[in-house]
């Protein structure tokens, strides 16, 4: 008698990109997870592959006024306008709180309204130590050109990747917004204009209104939609993007079990962002990476890097 496949007993979840090592495929995405010294009394940084900090301007923003959140049938809208402290800030008041902790890989986000603003940003941040990369937003609106997005328009993607790579002195990765026509052409534009690598989908704009009043659900009236409803998106869009470029593709979006992470793996991605649920659940970001363990084990994957683009199709 044949005997039962044994689960794999200790996986290996590291997984690896622009030269950066993660002991596991999990980021705690930009926007939900503060500064991440913020959640270190309840969730151990140095289990997590890695995480994002709060998008970093130039100077600091106050974002825009509430109402700013309202969670919808399967996600939640948010329109915080990027309220961040500003890059020196960070730089003294939160980076040297992060540096004494070991082995915790700390992406800083980058936006800006134009070229320079992202340049000046990027330089204040080269000063500091213990970053690991950048993430340059790119769904923020030119206001030097009427207000388009840098990530809808190839062109000005092209320009600001291309200045972010060479002010950077770090590794850069670009986040892209889904609110395009063709995401595989934006992932080449990014990978032509010299990005490391590229991390999607940001959020899907979109909108709510309370019937009883007749008013937006946000102040701001439209807003970005993220959770479980945009997975299937997200998912499609990662797959197209990881078809168009050479360079390592990080997936979000709506990403909560360890199912989500594989599927995004089979798809492409070398590692995933989880964002929304962890305002469901503040410890939802470590709780993963246990069960990504577990579910390693039982499904006996021992190296789970291996899964990377791993889809199979009957053609």
């Amino acid at each position: 008698m044949t005997p039962a496949p044994q689960p794999a007993p200790h996986p290996d979840l590291r997984v690896s990109f622009a030269g950066i090592e993660l002991k596991n495929p999990i980021i705690a995405a930009s926007g939900t997870f503060g500064y991440g010294i913020e959640f270190e009394d309840i969730v151990h940084l140095d289990r997590l592959g890695g995480f994002v900090a709060k998008g970093l301007s130039r100077e600091a923003m106050t974002g825009n006024p509430p109402p700013r959140l309202f969670e919808t049938a399967a996600g939640m809208l948010n329109s915080i306008g990027l309220q961040n402290i500003g890059a020196q800030a960070f730089l003294s008041e939160k980076l040297p709180a992060l540096r004494e902790k070991k082995n915790v890989v700390v992406i800083a986000n980058v936006f800006g309204y134009t070229r320079a603003d992202y340049e000046q940003t990027i330089e204040i941040l080269n000063q500091g130590e213990g970053i690991a990369a950048y993430e340059i937003n790119v769904s923020c609106p030119n206001t030097a050109h009427g207000g388009v997005q840098f990530g809808s328009d190839p062109h000005l993607l092209d320009e600001v990747v291309a200045t972010a790579k060479r002010t950077a002195s770090r590794p850069i990765i670009v986040k892209l917004s889904p609110n395009v026509t063709s995401i595989a052409q934006m992932a080449y534009v990014a990978q032509e204009a010299g990005a490391d690598a590229i991390s999607l989908v940001n959020t899907f704009l979109a909108m709510a209104i309370d019937p009883q009043t007749r008013r937006p659900r946000i102040a701001n009236v439209t807003a970005g939609l993220s959770g479980p409803a945009i997975k299937p998106i997200a998912l499609r869009m990662v797959y197209d993007a990881a078809h168009a470029v050479q360079i390592p593709v990080i997936g979000i979006g709506g990403i909560s079990t360890p199912e989500d992470v594989v599927e995004f793996m089979l798809a492409g991605a070398v590692a995933v962002q989880v964002g929304t649920v962890s305002y469901f659940d503040p410890v939802a970001t470590e709780t993963l990476v246990e069960e990504l363990t577990t579910y390693c084990r039982e499904q006996r994957i021992e190296r789970l890097s291996d899964l990377t683009g791993g889809m199979i199709t009957d053609s």
